[in-house]
Order: structure tokens, then C-alpha cells, then sequence
């Protein structure tokens, strides 16, 4: 059976960027990159500084979103008791799919801000909107990852933990670089997979510092979510790269 990523085919290879410090999605999958949590983390902190409104209100902006589409739809199908059991059920799965129609193409512009700014790029709270294009790939991305990972703690949980790593990066995947969703996780699972255990570690510290931040009325988050952001992002630059369409969108 043919791998795609075996031997990545010119259609989901495009060239690096100039900075031969980035990644590429061949680089990627084959495990050829670099980073150190540290220095990464450290990174994000700086570049923090002239970028931390933008990705504040962007975060603002989400969330009132998503409360907001929640009330409306908690309305729409609060006004809707069917007595049929399965009839319910569906019912509730459709007003979860509308829920994440709307809410994840904006989590994924977000994830594009941090990633922007990890390379200098310009960014603009508006930007959170563009990628309501990719809606039907990222929601049809977000079921296969949400199955696969349940299937996965039903094995024992390790397969479980291992799988919500590794698919990290699958959704941004197909909004940026136009992966289609299995060809995302599975660029994902292999590209994570090389360095599981320093991306976990990453994931661990991150949760610790806004955590810690957290504990001061939350005043803290001001400054530790944008560095998050901004982590998340240069590490997806480190492995994946960064298309020039995003750099200049």
C-alpha cells in the first residue's frame, strides 16, 4: 500500500521558506527539525512584546463567539423536546457540529496569529476569521481525531495519551497547508511521534505556567496565553514550516 509520506509527493512538499531555520512538511514527517522547549518558550516570551492586545482581544473575540453561538443554539434546540430517545440524541449531536463550525475555523485562525508572529509576520484580530473556508475539512479533521483518541483510551489509555499528542497539529495542518484531514493526522502522528516526548514536555510546562498564572485572580494570563500562542506556533514553524500565502495573508 502507498504512504504519502513515505516519499512525500510534490503536492504536499512545498518549498522552504528563504530561513533555513524553518521546517517543511517533508522535513517534518521524516523527523528532520529541531527545537528545545527552553529556547522555544523563551522565544514566545519575547516576541510577547507589541503583539500581546492583538492576541488578547483575538482570544476575547473567541470566546464571546462561542458563548454566543452556545446561547443561540441552546435556545434553537431547547425550544425543540422530542419524547424519542434517539431523535434526542441526534439532536444533540447537531447542535454540537453547528457549535464547532463556528468556533473551530476561529480557534484555527487564532493558532495562525501565534504562528504568524513567531516569524514577524503582521497580524490583525480579524485574521481569526479566515478560515471558514476549511470548515468541512476541519470538522471531518476534528471527528476522526475525537474517534480515534476515544478508541484509543478504551485501549488501555497510553494509546489514548499517546494519540491526543501526536494529532496536535493535525488541525492546523489543514487550515495553513490545505492537508486534507486523514493526510493531516497521519503528518502529525509521524512528524510528533519522532520527538513525542519533548513535545509532551512542552505541553506539560505550558500548562504549568498558565496554571500558575491562573492563581492571582487570573491577572497572570495576560501575558502567559499570547506566549502560549505564540508556542504553539513556532513550534509548528519548527517542524512544518510556513507557507508564504500565510506569512502575507
Amino acid at each position: 500500500m502507498s504512504d504519502v509520506y513515505s516519499t512525500p509527493q510534490s503536492n504536499l512538499t512545498p518549498e522552504r521558506s528563504g530561513d533555513r531555520r524553518w521546517g517543511s512538511l517533508e522535513d517534518g514527517v521524516n523527523g528532520n527539525y529541531h527545537f528545545r522547549v527552553g529556547e522555544l518558550i523563551s522565544e514566545a516570551w519575547e516576541r510577547t512584546n507589541g503583539a500581546k492586545m492583538t492576541l488578547i482581544l483575538a482570544g476575547i473575540v473567541y470566546i464571546a463567539v462561542m458563548f454566543g453561538v452556545t446561547i443561540v443554539t441552546s435556545i434553537i434546540f431547547g425550544i425543540i423536546t422530542p419524547d424519542n430517545a434517539v431523535i434526542a440524541l441526534i439532536l444533540g449531536l447537531v447542535n454540537q457540529i453547528v457549535i464547532s463550525a463556528v468556533t473551530i475555523p476561529i480557534a484555527m485562525g487564532m493558532f495562525i496569529l501565534g504562528l504568524k508572529r513567531s516569524v514577524d509576520a503582521p497580524i490583525n484580530v480579524g485574521e481569526i476569521f479566515n478560515y471558514f473556508s476549511k470548515v468541512v475539512p476541519l470538522l471531518i479533521g476534528v471527528i476522526l481525531m475525537y474517534l480515534l483518541i476515544a478508541l484509543g483510551f478504551v485501549l488501555l489509555i497510553i494509546p489514548g495519551i499517546y494519540l491526543a499528542v501526536s494529532y496536535y497539529l493535525a488541525l492546523p495542518l489543514i487550515a495553513e497547508k490545505g492537508l486534507s484531514p486523514w493526510q493531516a493526522l497521519e503528518a502529525s502522528r509521524k512528524a510528533i511521534t519522532k520527538r513525542w516526548f519533548a513535545v509532551f514536555g512542552l505541553f506539560l510546562l505550558l500548562g504549568l505556567i498558565n496554571f500558575v498564572a491562573m492563581i492571582p485572580l487570573g491577572i497572570g494570563l495576560i501575558w502567559t496565553l499570547p506566549m502560549t500562542m505564540i508556542c504553539y506556533g513556532a513550534l509548528y514553524r519548527n517542524i512544518f514550516g510556513v507557507e508564504e500565502e500565510t506569512m502575507a495573508g
